[in-house]
């Protein structure tokens, strides 16, 4: 059965270059969390205002779970549209105000954001009503050490970003680069994993309610990831390549040695975990991803699967 959100709030699920967005409708305006990558920001503008979304009333805030670019890449465009406050986790503030690209993941992962600043910080443990809804922040740290996610106990819901999908969660920095991650993504499992919950809304995919199946397909991610760290790092690349072919629609395959050596985040684990020829790698990652169906080649070009 399909579970029956607030009448007040819609989720408007996108794909994986943007993240999913809540839409909460109440007395004081509306919320949105999470806006998707700047690349979609006509459509985030025009899901956010049409009749599922605020339907002609004000946008009060906007609302973060983290600052990676495929949350907060419309954030600069709502604040023009709506003159609203925008929120996000404290752990980010210092990262945001610098606009700083490496801890950001942008131009260190080849993508890109328009700047915004932050008017709000969210604690972890605090409470917050959005949409006439009580919501309590959780830190969420793993895939993004400054995340949070959103818990509603009336109803039972849990706005988890990237924290938790309905088959993972967003990819981790493996322990040669940041130790604390990939403990701190299970301690986040384990959070979750203590709440009553009848249904999550996910960063990307479609809400769910069989959070019991999810989470267990999560800590099976994570016990692989603990035993091999580099499969860890490859995964890493390989979400990060499949995501900015999104962005970029096509990129030539004789160009992607380039990428790897021009690209912060693929020269430096590669120098790190694999040591391989650009051209090597790239062919690697491209093959693996093509076997599961994320990538397809076509006339020397990649496009997304």
């Amino acid at each position: 059965m399909a579970f029956r959100f607030p009448p007040q709030m819609h989720v408007f699920v996108r794909d994986w270059l943007s993240a999913n967005h809540v839409v909460l409708r109440g007395r004081d305006g509306g919320v949105v969390i999470d806006t998707g990558y700047g690349k979609h920001a006509p459509l985030t503008l025009a899901l956010v205002a049409s009749r599922m979304g605020l339907d002609g009333a004000p946008l009060a805030k906007i609302v973060n779970t983290h600052c990676h670019s495929d949350h907060m890449g419309g954030n600069a465009a709502l604040k023009r549209a709506y003159a609203c406050t925008i929120a996000i986790p404290r752990g980010e503030a210092d990262a945001i105000a610098a606009w700083d690209e490496r801890a950001l993941l942008l131009s260190y992962a080849g993508q890109q954001a328009e700047r915004f600043a932050a008017d709000e910080l969210l604690e972890s443990g605090s409470t917050h009503v959005f949409g006439d809804l009580e919501w309590q922040v959780l830190a969420a740290p793993g895939h993004d050490m400054a995340a949070v996610v959103f818990y509603n106990p009336e109803h039972r819901l849990l706005i988890s970003g990237d924290a938790l999908w309905a088959n993972g969660y967003g990819f981790v920095m493996p322990p040669a680069i940041d130790p604390d991650a990939l403990p701190a993504a299970r301690a986040t499992l384990d959070t979750i994993a203590r709440l009553d919950i009848a249904c999550v809304v996910p960063g990307h995919g479609e809400p769910f309610r069989d959070v019991n199946a999810a989470l267990e397909r999560a800590y099976r991610r994570t016990d692989t990831w603990e035993r091999d760290p580099p499969r860890m790092a490859r995964h890493a690349l390989k979400a990060v390549l499949a995501f900015d072919l999104l962005a970029r629609e096509r990129m030539g395959l004789a160009s992607l040695p380039a990428f790897v050596d021009e690209t912060p985040l693929f020269r430096d684990f590669n120098a790190r975990f694999f040591q391989r020829p650009s051209a090597e790698l790239a062919e690697e990652l491209v093959a693996e991803l093509e076997r599961a169906g994320a990538v397809r080649r076509e006339n020397g070009n990649l496009l997304p699967g």
